[in-house]
C-alpha cells in the first residue's frame, strides 16, 4: 500500500520541515517517530487493527500522526472536527464507530472503545479485505449529511506520482475531502503543511507572510471575505504563488477583484467531491471560470446538462443513503455545466435552480452581480414559491453598514438593470446581520 511508500519518502526528507503548528516546526523525522509511537499507544489502549475509529482532531502534529498510524493499521478512519461538535454523537452512530481517538486543542490525546460492533455491509466489506477506509460526512448545505465510505487503497494511488514540494496552508478542514487531499498531497511530496487555528483574513495573511506560504487552497466565500478585509494590503504576500479555489461556484465578480488585488498570483479552480475525491484541474486562465478537469483515474461526461464522473477512487457507497451511481458506475454530481471543448463552466447545483415562469436562474450568477454593489459583504440567492411565476428570486444580503431596506432595494435594482434580465433581479430582499457561511467557508443558501 502507498502509505508505506509515503513513510519511506518521509525518511528520505527527515531533516525537512513537515508541519508548522502554532509556530512550532515538526520535521519529517519527528513525524515518523510520532507515528511509530502511536502504534504502541493504540495497542495499549486496546485499539486493534481494522476497527472503525473516529479521529476527532485537527491538522495538529498528533492528529496527522494518528491519521497515518490508523491507516497503516487498516482502520476505517472517521475524521471529525469541532465544526460538527453537536453532531458528533449522531455521526458516530451512523458510522458505527468502535473506538474514539480525540485530540484536543493542545494536541493532547484521549482514547476509548465504544463497545459498538460495525455491521454495515460496506464496513464488513472493508474489514474482510483488510483495507483501511475513510468516512466523510457531507456539509449538509443541500440536505441531510451523508456518510461516504472510501477504500483508502485506491484513494491513495493518486499520490504515487511525485509532484513539486511546496509550503502549503492547510485551510480546508481535517474532515473535509479538500483538507484530507491537501494533507496527503503535501506530505507525499516532502512539502510543508502550515496549519491554521484562526481562519480570519488577517490571521491567514499574517501566517502567509511569516511562514512564506506558496500555496493557499480555500473557498470563494473566504476569498470574498479576504478582499473585503483589505488584509492583502497590510501584509507581505510575495511568497504566494498559487491560490486554488473550490467547494462552491466562484462568483465572476470575486474572481475579477481577486485578480486585481493579487496580480502576481496564479488562480486555479479545483473540483472534487466527498464521493469521488479531488480531480486534477487546469483553469483556462487566472481570470477564467472555465476549467479542465479529470486526469488519470477519472472520466467525465455530461448527461442532460449535468456532470457525471467515473473514478477509480470513487466511494464504495453511503452508509445512510441510497447509491447515487448509475448502473454503469457513473456518479451523478448534480452540477449543471456548459461545455466548450475540454473545458467546463460549472453553473451550480441543479437542485438550487430557480425556475421563474419557465426561465432558469442559477444563484451564483445573481450573487456575483450583487457582490459588485458597494457595501455588500455577503449575499445568498435562492428561490421562493410564487403563485404567478412558480418561483421568484430571493436575496439575503449582509451589509457592511446599516442602510434602510427601501434605499438598498432602489440601489440594487438600478445596479442590476442592464446586467441581469428582469426575471433574474431579486423580487424579495432581506437584510441580515448573521454570517451566511458555515465553518467550512461555504455559502449556506438555506435559512
Amino acid at each position: 500500500m502507498f502509505i508505506d511508500a509515503m513513510v519511506d519518502r518521509f525518511c528520505a526528507a527527515r531533516r525537512e520541515e513537515a508541519i508548522v503548528w502554532r509556530g512550532q516546526s515538526v520535521t519529517y523525522a519527528d513525524l515518523v517517530e510520532r507515528t511509530a509511537c502511536w502504534h504502541g499507544r493504540l495497542d495499549l489502549a486496546g485499539i486493534g487493527r481494522n476497527l472503525v475509529v473516529s479521529l476527532e482532531a485537527d491538522h495538529s502534529p498528533n492528529g496527522i500522526a494518528l491519521f497515518l498510524a490508523l491507516v497503516e493499521r487498516g482502520c476505517i478512519v472517521v475524521p471529525l472536527t469541532s465544526s460538527v461538535e453537536k453532531r458528533k454523537p449522531q455521526f458516530r452512530e451512523i458510522a458505527e464507530v468502535e473506538a474514539i481517538v480525540a485530540v484536543d486543542a493542545d494536541d493532547q490525546v484521549r482514547m476509548r472503545a465504544t463497545g459498538v460492533t460495525a455491521v454495515h455491509p460496506i464496513m464488513q466489506q472493508l474489514k474482510g479485505i483488510g483495507h483501511p477506509g475513510l468516512v466523510l460526512f457531507s456539509s449538509g448545505s443541500t440536505g441531510a449529511p451523508k456518510a461516504a465510505v472510501h477504500d483508502m487503497v485506491p484513494l491513495l494511488e493518486k499520490f504515487r506520482v511525485p509532484r513539486k514540494a511546496a509550503r502549503t496552508m492547510v485551510f480546508l478542514l481535517f474532515d473535509h475531502i479538500g483538507g484530507v487531499n491537501t494533507m496527503l498531497h503535501v506530505l507525499s511530496n516532502g512539502g510543508t503543511l502550515v496549519t491554521v487555528q484562526d481562519r480570519s483574513a488577517e490571521a491567514v495573511c499574517a501566517l502567509i507572510e511569516r511562514h512564506r506560504v506558496q500555496i493557499l487552497p480555500t473557498s470563494p466565500t473566504f476569498l470574498n471575505l479576504l478582499l473585503l478585509s483589505e488584509a492583502t494590503s497590510r501584509h507581505d504576500l510575495s511568497s504566494l504563488e498559487l491560490i486554488t479555489y473550490g467547494t462552491e461556484v466562484m462568483p465572476e465578480s470575486t474572481l475579477a477583484r481577486l485578480r486585481e488585488a493579487l496580480p502576481g498570483v496564479t488562480l486555479q479552480q479545483t473540483y472534487g467531491l466527498s464521493e469521488v475525491g479531488i480531480l486534477r484541474s487546469k483553469s483556462r486562465s487566472s481570470d477564467s471560470l472555465w476549467v479542465k478537469i479529470g486526469g488519470e483515474g477519472f472520466e467525465t461526461r455530461v448527461v442532460d446538462g449535468l456532470l457525471e464522473i467515473k473514478a477509480r477512487s470513487a466511494m464504495l457507497g453511503y452508509l445512510n443513503a441510497p447509491s447515487p451511481f448509475t448502473e454503469d458506475g457513473w456518479f451523478r454530481t448534480g452540477d449543471a455545466v456548459e461545455v466548450d471543448g475540454e473545458y467546463f463552466l460549472i453553473k451550480g447545483r441543479r437542485s438550487e435552480l430557480i425556475n421563474v415562469g419557465g426561465e432558469k436562474v442559477y444563484p451564483a450568477e445573481v450573487e456575483s452581480v450583487l457582490q459588485e454593489l458597494e457595501g455588500v459583504e455577503d449575499v445568498t440567492v435562492s428561490g421562493e414559491p410564487n403563485p404567478l411565476t412558480g418561483m421568484l428570486v430571493r436575496a439575503r444580503v449582509k451589509l457592511a453598514a446599516p442602510e434602510p431596506l427601501p434605499e438598498f432595494r432602489r440601489r440594487m435594482q438600478a445596479h442590476c438593470r442592464g446586467r441581469l434580465p428582469a426575471y433574474k433581479i431579486p423580487q424579495k430582499v432581506e437584510l441580515v446581520e448573521a454570517a451566511m457561511h458555515g465553518e467550512r467557508f461555504k455559502r449556506m443558501r438555506r435559512d
